[in-house]
């Protein structure tokens, strides 16, 4: 496995020690974790080794980017039936590093053992670089709230998979689900930009929102009609016969970026103002007497 690995900068010391050894340029270091089960987040049967390792390790490298930090390393550990097949192994493997790739990192360690299913829990590490990072507690009524990266796009992908459904013209969104394609960029740099408040949107946009607010001590609405519906996604909804809006505003593995701005704040294209932060509670969506939920962790 460590020889399919690339190694970047900022790993000084990577796999086959007790340790690795990362750089830690400022002095701090940013650290998020997941664990991602067989059945529950991910299937064999809908997705290859390869996109599972792209999807596990987008899920953290954008935590880290939606803190405001660059990803320096990121750590595996994976829990596999005993006859895995090695070239699944490779798959997986060469997931990881290719998603790392995207970043300028690489998985510096991790360690094996036996399960009776797939388990990987995955941690990945930040820098700084000097700036305080982005937490959730910095809204304020008055700021802009927009988001960066695409939305719907894997809750429609499931939906369809769930459904049986392997339309060629899906193709696109079957694919969003197996392997998301966060903006990491845009992480830094709504940092740069002033953001006061972001996170990754990983459970749905309403419900990852509501963190902010409640963190902040605000509330935020959302305007309906500021949300674009891409055609294939439009189509797809038809097809199923749900709303699409529902998509966009409570799927979150796309791993958007949503973040909070000073309202005199001039955002580039890839960001898109959707709401507005105001005095009270709670995420409402103009229309709508009561806001979607999302993804729930115990549930599903």
């Amino acid at each position: 496995m460590a020889g399919r690995l690339s190694h970047s900068a900022s790993v000084l010391l990577g796999p086959g020690d007790d340790a690795a050894v990362l750089a830690a340029p400022d002095r701090r270091v940013v650290v998020t974790t997941d664990l991602l089960l067989e059945g529950r987040h991910f299937r064999r049967d809908w997705s290859s080794g390869y996109e599972i390792g792209r999807k596990a390790a987008a899920q953290n490298l954008s935590d880290i980017v939606a803190m405001g930090a660059t990803p320096t390393g990121l750590f595996v550990g994976l829990g596999m039936p005993a006859d895995t097949p090695i070239a699944w192994l490779d798959e997986l493997t060469d997931g990881f590093r290719d998603e790392c790739g995207l970043v300028g990192t690489s998985v510096a360690g991790g360690d094996i053992a036996s399960s009776p299913m797939i388990v990987l829990g995955v941690t990945a590490l930040g820098d700084l670089g000097g700036i305080a990072p982005i937490t959730r507690s910095g809204a304020r009524p008055g700021d802009q709230v927009a988001v960066a990266g695409r939305l719907g796009y894997a809750a429609a992908g499931l939906a369809l998979l769930s459904g049986g459904v392997a339309v060629d013209s899906f193709e696109e969104l079957l694919r969003a689900h197996r392997r998301p394609e966060p903006p990491y960029a845009e992480g830094p740099r709504a940092a740069a930009l002033g953001a006061t408040a972001m996170m990754d949107v990983s459970d749905g946009l309403v419900q990852d929102l509501g963190h902010i607010a409640k963190a902040s001590g605000t509330g935020i609405v959302l305007e309906p009609d500021s949300f674009h519906v891409p055609a294939l996604l439009g189509a797809a909804a038809a097809y199923l016969g749900v709303d699409p809006l529902d998509w966009i505003l409570t799927g979150g593995e796309d791993h958007a970026l949503a973040a909070v701005f000073p309202p005199e704040v001039r955002l580039p294209p890839e960001w898109r103002i959707v709401g507005e932060v105001v005095p009270g509670q709670n995420v409402q969506v103009k229309g709508r007497a009561e806001a979607p939920g999302g993804w729930d962790h115990f549930r599903g």
